[in-house]
């Protein structure tokens, strides 16, 4: 199993996972309205690959899981990333590689200085990795959520403490992290600025 950063090659096999993952209708949600016209963040967006999947090899491996993120920005100019969405194929989801792909990807945006993430998610499973209601309590997302849902992480203490306002779409650019590219890969661990290599998960039978 690899860990690995997303390639435009991935781009239709990640589309399927997401379409099963999430269904036909997964664009009509509010945290859609933030994505569309807007690249996600490359650096930060990983797959997993599984090169011993049944019908595959190490030259046309398997997908089963993926993360993005997106530059977002509030209504008072501050700059931040939302995370999401992140999907992993049915027959894997006992293998824990989600929350890999959550570390790792955080891992990545820290070292590379972004200041702070932002999902809509279940906040007993996010939790466990450092998000919570507090930084997003003066943040609007630009439809309907469940509040309980809408979860911040701050890289930077304080870095949201005055965030205020609606959330919209901002360029990539425009979320420039402290750090150059040239100073994380030499402070980040080497499995989160390349590509990670991991013990083959057994997959959970389809029933």
């Amino acid at each position: 199993m690899i860990l690995t950063t997303e390639l435009p090659a991935h781009a239709g096999a990640i589309e399927r996972l997401l379409d099963t993952a999430f269904g036909p209708k997964r664009k009509a949600k509010t945290v859609y309205r933030l994505r569309r016209g807007v690249a996600p963040v490359a650096d930060l967006c990983m797959v997993a690959l599984d090169e011993e999947a049944p019908g595959y090899s190490a030259a046309q491996p398997r997908l089963v899981a993926s993360i993005r993120y997106w530059p977002v920005m509030a209504a008072d100019g501050t700059m931040t990333l939302m995370l999401g969405p992140i999907a992993v194929a049915e027959d894997y989801r006992s293998a824990g590689l989600g929350g890999q792909l959550i570390r790792a990807s955080l891992a990545r945006a820290e070292a590379l200085g972004y200041a702070s993430v932002l999902l809509v998610g279940d906040a007993p499973y996010y939790n466990r990795f450092g998000f919570t209601r507090t930084p997003v309590l003066g943040l609007k997302l630009p439809g309907p959520v469940e509040l309980d849902r809408f979860l911040g992480l701050e890289f930077i203490p304080g870095s949201l403490s005055n965030a205020h306002g609606m959330l919209g779409r901002a360029p990539a650019r425009t979320v420039a992290p402290a750090a150059t590219a040239e100073t994380a890969a030499a402070e980040a661990p080497a499995a989160e600025t390349g590509v990670a290599k991991l013990a083959r998960p057994r997959r959970r039978a389809v029933r």
